[in-house]
């Protein structure tokens, strides 16, 4: 039988993993005399970073959807639904705990500051409305996909609507999902748009993934469709304004950033798709398959978290270029060694459900 597991998948999320971690780190202590364009080092590593959150939400959907989809398949889709919500209030509330003030709170002094909404929180309300959307669609598969493809458009198209959406008279933890107004990192618009397009790429992974033909075809495909998106989608939506007279279209080909970084995500999934054989290597797979640990592990470490010391607080703003570069590689190597070897993020919090409710299957993931 063809051998059908998406390895891609862990080599994408460990790519993203890795960038991500590199990005906080010098973002956080970097010497701000050094972020500037007129420096090529810090341009092209400024591009790359803008690219590290599209891929995770984009990567998130594709994974969850397609474990989904399949579980249908395999005679598992109520497990696999009450598993998918379970874990995404999980991420949220792993979400929050990374920004309570737990020393502040014995002086009574815990303000709102940690009901801002980060990756976490977002991905896990994302996998909540995957799951709501699948069975909305009464678990047809093709309907589902079509749903996805539409939303995700709607909405990168409507972002100039919501881009500087201000919400009142709502409580604030539910507007900080809508707005960045109380200073959340990310809102669940547009990010799951990303996400929507994650899981339309799953359903065609779902149906076509074991023709023979199917690898070299999505490669291609995806190279040509990142390299439209990059290049050509703001003039495409010009000129769709053009024939419509749709004003917000307009204003989305005015500030395309959405469109362009899909474009890019598509290109670094056909790219490490091509390179799957070649990158197989257990230790990606294992680091891609930690990304919750390595990520709550790195966020104690330079935001302090729980200690309430963090590199932020201890190192600041001070770094020069070179020791940005070999600290992120320290970083990188401190908070894999640790992830890899000593925290079991999911496997602790699913235990702890597990005895709390005894109803999930003892299947754990390792991340």
């Amino acid at each position: 039988m063809k051998q059908t597991r998406l390895y891609f998948i862990d080599i994408v999320r460990a790519i993203a993993i890795l960038m991500m971690l590199q990005g906080h780190f010098v973002d956080t202590l970097l010497d701000p005399q050094y972020r500037s364009d007129d420096y090529l080092a810090y341009r092209i590593w400024s591009y790359f970073r803008g690219i590290t959150a599209p891929t995770f939400f984009t990567i998130s959907g594709l994974i969850f959807t397609y474990l989904l989809i399949k579980a249908k398949q395999k005679g598992e889709l109520n497990f696999r639904i009450k598993k998918g919500i379970i874990r995404g209030f999980m991420l949220i509330g792993i979400g929050y705990f990374l920004r309570i003030p737990l020393f502040q709170m014995f002086y009574g002094d815990v303000g709102t500051a940690w009901l801002a909404v980060d990756v976490l929180q977002c991905i896990g309300l994302s996998l909540i409305m995957i799951v709501l959307l699948y069975v909305i669609t009464f678990k047809k598969t093709l309907v589902f996909s079509a749903l996805l493809f539409i939303l995700g458009i709607v909405i990168f198209i409507t972002e100039p609507w919501y881009r500087n959406l201000e919400i009142h008279n709502v409580p604030i933890a539910i507007a900080n999902y809508m707005t960045k107004t109380n200073k959340s990192v990310f809102t669940i618009l547009p990010w799951f748009g990303y996400v929507a397009f994650g899981g339309f790429l799953a359903t065609i992974f779902y149906r076509y993934l074991e023709r023979n033909t199917f690898k070299k075809t999505i490669i291609i495909g995806l190279f040509i469709t990142g390299f439209l998106l990059i290049n050509y989608s703001t003039s495409f939506l010009y000129f769709i304004n053009r024939i419509t007279d749709i004003e917000v279209i307009k204003l989305s080909a005015g500030y395309n950033y959405l469109f362009k970084r899909l474009g890019d995500v598509f290109i670094l999934f056909a790219l490490f798709y091509t390179l799957e054989d070649y990158l197989k290597h257990s230790l990606i797979l294992k680091i891609g398959q930690k990304t919750l640990s390595i990520y709550v592990i790195h966020f104690i470490i330079i935001y302090g978290s729980i200690t309430g010391f963090g590199l932020n607080r201890l190192i600041g703003k001070t770094l020069q270029p070179w020791e940005a570069v070999f600290g992120a590689l320290l970083f990188w190597l401190v908070v894999c060694v640790t992830a890899l070897n000593y925290v079991k993020t999911n496997q602790f919090i699913y235990g702890k459900i597990n005895r709390l409710f005894g109803k999930m299957k003892k299947d754990a993931p390792n991340d």
